[in-house]
This record gives structure tokens, sequence and C-alpha cells, in this order.
């Protein structure tokens, strides 16, 4: 059943796509489309939204600045985070476009109404061809986009054809007459919009800068990221740790949680540490050292059972959990070694070092 569900999922975007372009094609052929299909576009481009954002936390992708140290495979954000004000608002700007364009009849529209609105859908696909170069690595993710710049361009087709055929037969609004005397061509429009949209991004720019955001945001929310195609930062190396075994998974909680302390090695990977893990590593060197076949009975339950836990811990909030359920076992643990230890802090200390373990000071 689940494996149904996730073929499912996986199935939904591609079937989308396929419909867009069969109804693409299948427009420019006949001419002529169910009203039904522009709720399709509105409801598959909502649906886009919601499958891009889940599959970027399946995929690991942390909207966060480049300089976030970040844990294992994640990956920091394809936008930066400070413009995210600024993409979102010129994608708002192109689907209202895109509504206005989509959604209102051909002869009701003024030509300078006419030309703002398919400007704006410009706007719409300049981003969605910036997000496709940025993410083109990874197909599901520029599987979306690409699908809002067929619907932004079949709107913008399918609109110059209607007002075409309405000024051919001589059928067009009587308002704004020198206005549609300046663009009495219904094919002039996509040139006099492309011509608008540097005067529309200025106009959107100037705005947002009246809330804190940068003008050249829609270059640097590109730019200043890493792991990505237009990226011009390099991100710290992220920091390894082993989802196998809990008292590891716990060390990547919450940091006013679980209180890292440093960074350590292990297995040739740079860790995060705290002192949780180090008590519980330590703790387990003693058993090695003092009773070695117990420890081997220890390791091999645990190994059984922790790694069947641990493996779905994905969150921050999993990871908090298991770090406050290790906490009466950490006591213990550090019980024992300041029982059978004669430097037991030292012993605490010198887990995953990141160089040649410190001398122990007798």
């Amino acid at each position: 059943m689940e494996q149904i569900v996730i073929l499912m999922i996986i199935a939904i975007p591609f079937v989308l796509s396929v419909w867009n372009i069969y109804v693409f094609i299948r427009y420019l052929i006949r001419k002529k489309e169910k009203n039904s299909y522009k709720v399709i576009e509105v409801m598959a481009m909502c649906l886009g939204i919601v499958y891009l954002y889940l599959y970027a936390e399946l995929a690991n992708i942390s909207f966060v600045n480049w300089d976030v140290q970040l844990y294992n495979l994640e990956k920091h954000s394809m936008i930066m985070p400070d413009a995210f004000l600024t993409i979102a608002t010129i994608l708002l700007i192109a689907f209202m476009g895109y509504i206005l364009i989509r959604f209102i009849s051909a002869d009701r529209q003024s030509p300078i109404v006419s030309v703002m609105g398919i400007s704006a859908i410009y706007l719409g696909i300049g981003i969605c061809i910036l997000w496709c170069i940025q993410t083109i690595d990874d197909f599901f993710l520029v599987l979306f986009p690409v699908n809002c710049i067929i619907i932004f361009v079949k709107t913008v087709y399918i609109f110059v054809y209607q007002k075409n055929t309405i000024l051919q037969n001589g059928i067009a609004t009587t308002r704004f007459k020198q206005l549609s005397s300046i663009l009495n061509k219904a094919t002039n429009l996509p040139w006099v919009a492309l011509i608008l949209v540097i005067p529309l991004l200025g106009i959107i720019i100037t705005i947002l800068v009246l809330f804190g955001q940068e003008p050249n945001d829609v270059i640097k929310a590109w730019t200043e990221t890493a792991d990505w195609t237009l990226s011009k930062k390099i991100a710290p190396q992220n920091i390894q740790y082993d989802e196998h075994y809990l008292c590891t998974v716990a060390a990547g909680g919450h940091r006013k949680i679980v209180k890292p302390i440093r960074t350590g090695m292990r297995h040739g990977n740079r860790v995060l540490v705290n002192r949780q893990l180090c008590i519980a590593n330590a703790f387990e060197q003693v058993l090695e050292e003092k009773i070695p076949v117990f420890h081997k009975i220890v390791r091999a339950i645990y190994d059984r059972t922790g790694y069947p836990i641990s493996k779905h811990i994905h969150s921050k909030y999993l990871a908090d959990t298991i770090y406050f359920l290790m906490k009466p076992l950490e006591w213990i643990f550090l019980l024992v070694l300041y029982t059978v230890d004669v430097h037991p802090e030292n012993r605490i200390a010198v887990q995953y070092p990141h160089r040649s373990a410190p001398k122990i000071v007798n």
C-alpha cells in the first residue's frame, strides 16, 4: 500500500505535465478549449507548490542561508532566504497577470491592461527559467517551473489569438479608442509587453526597497547561495552524524537543547559532539576494556535495536526527544565512569578528537 501511495505521488506531476502539453497542442490545432481547463491549470499550479515543498523536505533541502552549518546530506536553499520576499512578490504579480489574461475576456480589456498583464506573466516566466537553471541537476525540482512556463506561454498565445480575432471581426470595445489605435494589432501586444517588463520590474523593486529588500535582490537571490548552479558561495562542509546510533542522532537536535560543545572525527567524518555522546562513548570504552565479553553482547543487542529506531529519526524535534529519553542512561553511564575510572572527565574529554587525543594528566 505504501508503495502505491509513493508511486501516485511521483506519477501525478508527470500526469499534469503530459496534460499541459496535450492541452496546448490541442489548442494549436483546434483553436478551442473547455472552460474547465482554466480551473484545472490553477489547481495544478497550487498543487505544484505543495509538491515542490514536500519534495524539498524529502531531498533534505534546508531553506537557510549558505553560511549556516548543515548536517549529513542536507543542502542549502536554492534561493537566498533574505530575498524570498522579492521572488515571492514577483511570482504573485505574475500570477495576478495570469488570472487577468486568462479569466477576463479579451474584448473587455483595454490595450494597456492587456500589455501590463502579459508583462507580469513574462516576469513569472523569467523567474521560472532562473529556477530551472539553478536546479537543473534535480529533475523533480525543474518539473514544476517547466509546467508553469508552458501554462504562461499558452495563456499569452490564446489571449493574443482571441484578441486578434476580435479586432479582425471589428467587435473591439469602443472605449479607449486612442489607446487602441496605438496597439491596433493584437500581434504587437507580446512585443510591447516585453519592452514594459523592465519598467514594471523597476516599480516592483522600488516598492520592495521600502520593505527592507535590496535593489539587487533579484540577482542575489540566486548567486548568494551554495550547492546550486548559479551559486557563488562555498558553504562550510557538512557535519556528519551517524544515523545508526541514538546518541549520535540526538546530538543533531536543536542546539539550545542538546548543547553541542564541539566537532570531532568519527569514521573519517566530522561529527557534532555533545556531552551526552562523549559520556556514552566513554562508557562503552570502559566496558570494552574491563569486560570485553559483556561489551560484545551489549554492542550486538544495541546494533540490532538502535538502528531500526534511529533510521526513522529525520527531524530535529525527534532528535531532541531521543536526547531527553537518553538522559537517565547518561546519568547511569556517568555514575559508572566516576566509580571505575580514576580520571573520568579526562576520558570523556578525549572522545571523538579532531587530532591525536590529549595526554591524560596523572
